[in-house]
């Protein structure tokens, strides 16, 4: 089985290097037509340079077609005006990873509002934006693939990371509901976590594993993720060739009855209500009173 994206329009963002220049270069090889859109900005958001013109000319001088954008994500109506071109010179667009990030980190007692804001602002208001500007085209196309991309800062916390989680953790609340709007006109949504050795990450990570989460270890994930055939609500962990699914899951619960639901006797369950025994994964926001209910008709029931 070859996987192609030939006939595909594909906009990545954050791709003038790292994750998104390998994203947008693999979706060339494989027929994409790509846009890609950088501002060039250093990791905390400043700067600019003509990184996404390097990645164009590299995916033209292959045989690819590209063009290259500048607009900000935390702009909608440059968004709106980067997904009109597109369509423009090639009809519509099928394909959308969500890639663009800067980091702020510090502790949440040091931290400024204004870097927590600016954070969630490129990350999780970002993605939206950009997510909205494609939306109706996708909608009326009767197709969209579209990639979101958390991180297991926002899966399980990380120290000096508060902005940078909450926002992670925003975009699998936004492409849960996605999902399920978007189902019935053929548009999937998916999340990522990827481990991969970028300029955000290399300070972090010793020499050796710098090299060893290539990007290049993140795309197989990214790209199926936005496939024909892919799955939709899926969330994806992916880094030096290691690949993992994550959930978000409830389990069964206690029942305290009218009469005994107090504070006293929720301390007293808390044994089994904390237990991780019997979950499942969350498919859509309904699920929590639907079990409620469940179990308050079998207890009127005796059942």
């Amino acid at each position: 089985m070859t996987i192609s994206f030939k006939d595909k329009v594909a906009i990545v963002t954050g791709a003038g290097g790292g994750l998104g220049k390998a994203y947008a270069l693999e979706l060339a090889r494989r027929g994409a037509k790509v846009v890609v859109n950088d501002l060039g900005a250093a990791r905390d958001g400043t700067g600019h340079s003509d990184a996404a013109l390097a990645v164009v000319d590299e995916i033209k001088a292959a045989g690819g077609e590209a063009m290259s954008n500048g607009g900000s994500v935390t702009e909608y109506e440059q968004m709106v005006e980067m997904v009109a071109k597109a369509k423009e010179a090639w009809g519509g667009v099928h394909i959308l990873i969500n890639n663009a990030g800067i980091l702020r980190d510090k502790s949440f007692a040091k931290m400024e509002p204004a870097d927590f804001e600016l954070v969630v602002r490129v990350h999780l208001l970002g993605s939206a934006f950009v997510t909205k500007a494609c939306w109706e085209t996708m909608r009326e196309q009767n197709y969209g693939r579209i990639l979101m991309t958390t991180s297991s800062s926002g899966l399980g916390g990380n120290f000096g990371q508060s902005n940078y989680s909450a926002a992670k953790l925003g975009l699998v609340g936004l492409a849960k509901t996605l999902y399920l709007e978007g189902a019935k006109n053929n548009i999937r949504v998916n999340s990522l976590a990827p481990t991969a050795g970028t300029r955000m990450t290399q300070d972090i990570f010793p020499e050796e594993a710098y090299k060893a989460f290539n990007p290049e270890a993140v795309v197989p994930a990214a790209l199926f993720l936005v496939s024909e055939d892919a799955p939709t609500n899926a969330i994806v962990g992916a880094g030096a060739g290691v690949f993992q699914s994550a959930f978000v899951t409830m389990n069964e619960g206690v029942l305290l009855p009218p009469g005994n639901c107090t504070v006293e006797s929720f301390a007293e369950a808390w044994g089994t209500v904390s237990k991780q025994t019997g979950d499942k994964a969350i498919q859509n926001g309904m699920e929590q009173s639907m079990h409620a209910m469940t179990m308050l008709q079998k207890a009127a029931s005796g059942s």
